[in-house]
C-alpha cells in the first residue's frame, strides 16, 4: 500500500453508491475464453481480495460461482487506490474486459479459471462486518452458529448448490405432472384437527375463542374431496407440518409433492410415480434411473434387512434363528419371541471397543444388548455365549449361516419388533463401517403389501400404519372384520438408499367400507361423525375409485444432493429441538394477543 494510500481516510473510498442503472451481463460462473474482448457488468460479493504490490485481485461470488476481476493501477490509477478499501463480503458492481489469465496461472477448477475481469470502473453497493465465520465450503463453525446467521450460511456455494437443484427438481416435477393432465391446486393451510398420526400444531382462533384451527400434516382429506369433485387429477408443492420429535431426515415443518389420481389402481399411479422421480434425476443430475423399479413385499423386507424401508446398495442380509435355540439352554434366546442374526464378512476384525458402542447404538431402538461371535482365523469361534450353545445349536447355526474364519455374528433376540429394528440398522452401521455401500449409486425399491393396521399397547386399539383412509386388499374386507391385525392394506412405499421418499396407497370410496375400517381403529358412529363427517358425506355422492402418493421434497432432494440432513435443503430449518435460531421462534405473545384469542397461560413452574 503506498504511503499515500496509508495517509488517507479509508471512508472517502466507502461511500455507499446506488446502481445509477448498470445493469448485470452475466452471472459469475458463465464467463470463459469465448468472451475475451468482451466489455462485461458483473455483480456479487468480495469472496477472497488478495493485494499482490502493483495488482488488487478480488474473487467475486454471486450464487452461480466465482469470476476473478483485477484493479491494475496501470489501467486505471483512481479505481485502482480505491479498491485498497475493499473487504470480504462487501457488495461490488463492476465494469471491465473479460481477458485472458497470465500464462500459468489458469484454475481448472473454476469455470472461469481462464479469464480475468480488468475492471475499468465500479459501485460500492454496500460494505460489511466481519462476518462471525468464513463464507466459505470448509467452514469449521458448529451447525448452531451457521443456523442463527442462516442468512450467511445460505451465501457458501455448497448450500446455493442444493437450492438451484432444489429449484430444478420442483421445476421438473411441475413439468412431468402438466404433461400430464394433472391440476396443480392449493388446499387450505387452516383446517380442522383430526388426530389420526402424528400430533397437530394448533392455530386458536379469534373470532370463535375456545376453538382450534390445525395446520394440516397432509392434504389427505382435501385431495379425497377434489377426486369426489370430479377434477380427476390433482397435486401441489406442500407445507406440511408435524409436532413430533426430530432426528436428522425430519422437521416440524415440510415439503410434499402431493398427487392424487381417479380411476386409478397400483401399477398406474407407480408407474406415474416412477417417470416422475427418473425425470428429476435424468433434469438436476443427468442420471438415467432404470425403470420399472424392483418390488418388494413388506414381510420381505422385514425378513431379510429388518426395516421396512431398506438400503439394497450392499447385500448384508439377516437370517432367522429363533427354531435352533427354542427350548435350549441359553434363556435369553430360548425365551424369546424373535432370534436374528446378521453375518459380517471380515467383521472379526472390530475390536471390543467398536462392539461396545455398536451396543449402545442398538440400545437407541429398545435393545437390551447385542450377543456376538467372532471366528477366528484358525475356525476357532470366539464370545462370551457359545459356552451356552450345544453342540446340534452349533451345527444348526453353522449350516444355516455358513460362517468362514474372520467373521463376525451379530445376535438380537426378544420382541419381534425390537429386534428387526435393532438388527436393521446396526446392518446400515456395518455397511458404512466396511466401506460396503456404493455413495454414488441409487436403488430405488417400491415396499407394498403392508399391514393395513398395527396394534398400539399403550392405547390398546388398533390404528391405521399407514392412515384410516386406505383401502384393504380386495380379498382382505371380511379379514378387516374379523381379525383387523392380519388385514393387508393396497399401500406402497417407495424407498431410495435406506430413506422412504414417497407413500401411498389406493383410498376407501365407499361410506361402507370406510364404516367397516372406522369400527376396526375403535371409532365409534359419533367419533366418525364428529371427525369425519365431511368425508363420509362425500362418499355419498359417487366417490371414484381413487388413490395417491406424496413424496417428501426434503428428503429426496438430500439424497440428491448427497447431504445428510435435510437442514441443508431447506432454506430456513429448525433445529432438533424445533426452535429457529436466527429469528429465536417460538417466542413468547404479548399478553394482549391472548386476551383477544381468549388465552390465558398456565404459570411457569419454578425450577
Amino acid at each position: 500500500m503506498s504511503e499515500h494510500m496509508e495517509e488517507r481516510d479509508y471512508d472517502e473510498y466507502r461511500i455507499i453508491e446506488d446502481l445509477g442503472g448498470w445493469r448485470r451481463t452475466h452471472h459469475n460462473n458463465e464467463l470463459n475464453a469465448s468472451n475475451i474482448g468482451e466489455q462485461v457488468t458483473l455483480m456479487g460479493w468480495v469472496q477472497f481480495r488478495r493485494d499482490h504490490g502493483g495488482l488488487i485481485f478480488i474473487d467475486l461470488r454471486d450464487r452461480e460461482g466465482l469470476t476473478q476481476v483485477v484493479f491494475s493501477p496501470e489501467h486505471n490509477a483512481d479505481v485502482h487506490e480505491r479498491a485498497h478499501a475493499l473487504r470480504s463480503e462487501y457488495v461490488l458492481a463492476i465494469k471491465g474486459t473479460v481477458g485472458p489469465r497470465p500464462e500459468g496461472m489458469t484454475n481448472a477448477n473454476l469455470v472461469t479459471g481462464e479469464i480475468e475481469v480488468v475492471v475499468d470502473e465500479y459501485k460500492l453497493l454496500n460494505t460489511s462486518d466481519t462476518p462471525p465465520f468464513p463464507i466459505e465450503d470448509r467452514v469449521e463453525a458448529g451447525e448452531n452458529l451457521r443456523l442463527k446467521y442462516r442468512f450467511l450460511d445460505l451465501r457458501r456455494p455448497a448450500l446455493a448448490k442444493n437450492f438451484i437443484l432444489r429449484n430444478k427438481a420442483a421445476q421438473s416435477a411441475r413439468r412431468y405432472l402438466d404433461n400430464l393432465g394433472f391440476l396443480e391446486v392449493e388446499t387450505p393451510v387452516l383446517t380442522k384437527s383430526t388426530p389420526e398420526g402424528a400430533r397437530d400444531f394448533l392455530v386458536p382462533s379469534r373470532v370463535t375463542q375456545g376453538q382450534f384451527y390445525a395446520l394440516p400434516q397432509s392434504p389427505q382429506l382435501f385431495k379425497q374431496m377434489l377426486m369426489v369433485s370430479g377434477l380427476d387429477k390433482y397435486f401441489q408443492i406442500v407445507k406440511c407440518f408435524r409436532d413430533e420429535d426430530l432426528r436428522a431426515d425430519r422437521q416440524p415443518e415440510f415439503t410434499q409433492i402431493d398427487i392424487e389420481m381417479s380411476f386409478a389402481d397400483e401399477d398406474l399411479i407407480q408407474g406415474m410415480a416412477e417417470g416422475l422421480v427418473t425425470s428429476m434425476f435424468k433434469d438436476t443430475l443427468g442420471m438415467e434411473l432404470p425403470a420399472p423399479f424392483p418390488r418388494m413385499t413388506y414381510a420381505e423386507a422385514i425378513r431379510d434387512y429388518g426395516v421396512d424401508k431398506p438400503d439394497v446398495r450392499f447385500d448384508l442380509k439377516l437370517v432367522e434363528v429363533t427354531d435352533i435355540f427354542q427350548g435350549g439352554g441359553f434363556k435369553v434366546f430360548a425365551a424369546a419371541e424373535l432370534v436374528k442374526v446378521m453375518k459380517v464378512p471380515g467383521g472379526a476384525v472390530l475390536s471390543r471397543k467398536e462392539i461396545d458402542e455398536f451396543t449402545k447404538f442398538v440400545e437407541i431402538y429398545g435393545s437390551k444388548g447385542l450377543a456376538w461371535i467372532k471366528v477366528k482365523e484358525d475356525g476357532e469361534w470366539q464370545s462370551p455365549i457359545v459356552k451356552f450353545f450345544s453342540d446340534d445349536e452349533k451345527v444348526r447355526l453353522q449350516e444355516r449361516v455358513q460362517l468362514e474364519p474372520g467373521d463376525i455374528l451379530f445376535f438380537q433376540a426378544g420382541q419381534a419388533d425390537i429386534a428387526n429394528t435393532a438388527l436393521g440398522n446396526l446392518r446400515v452401521k456395518m455397511g458404512e463401517r466396511f466401506e460396503l455401500i456404493d455413495e454414488s449409486a441409487f436403488a430405488p425399491l417400491w415396499v407394498t403389501d403392508f399391514p393395513l393396521l398395527e396394534y398400539d399397547a399403550d392405547e390398546k386399539r388398533y390404528v391405521a400404519r399407514h392412515h384410516p383412509f386406505t383401502s384393504a386388499q380386495p380379498d382382505q374386507m371380511k379379514t378387516l372384520a374379523s381379525d383387523p391385525g392380519n388385514a393387508l392394506a393396497r399401500a406402497y412405499d417407495l424407498v431410495l438408499n435406506g430413506y422412504e421418499v414417497g407413500g401411498g396407497s389406493i383410498r376407501i370410496h365407499t361410506p361402507e367400507q370406510q364404516e367397516v375400517m372406522f369400527k376396526a381403529l375403535g371409532i365409534d358412529e359419533e367419533e366418525a361423525r364428529e371427525k369425519f363427517g365431511f368425508l363420509m358425506d362425500a362418499l355419498k355422492f359417487g366417490a371414484p375409485p381413487h388413490g395417491g402418493i406424496a413424496f417428501g421434497l426434503d428428503r429426496l432432494i438430500m439424497i440428491l444432493c448427497g447431504a445428510k440432513s435435510i437442514r441443508d435443503v431447506i432454506a430456513f430449518p429448525k433445529t432438533q429441538k424445533a426452535t429457529c435460531l436466527m429469528t429465536e421462534a417460538p417466542g413468547e405473545v404479548a399478553s394482549s394477543q391472548l386476551r383477544e384469542l381468549g388465552i390465558r397461560l398456565r404459570e411457569k413452574v419454578q425450577e
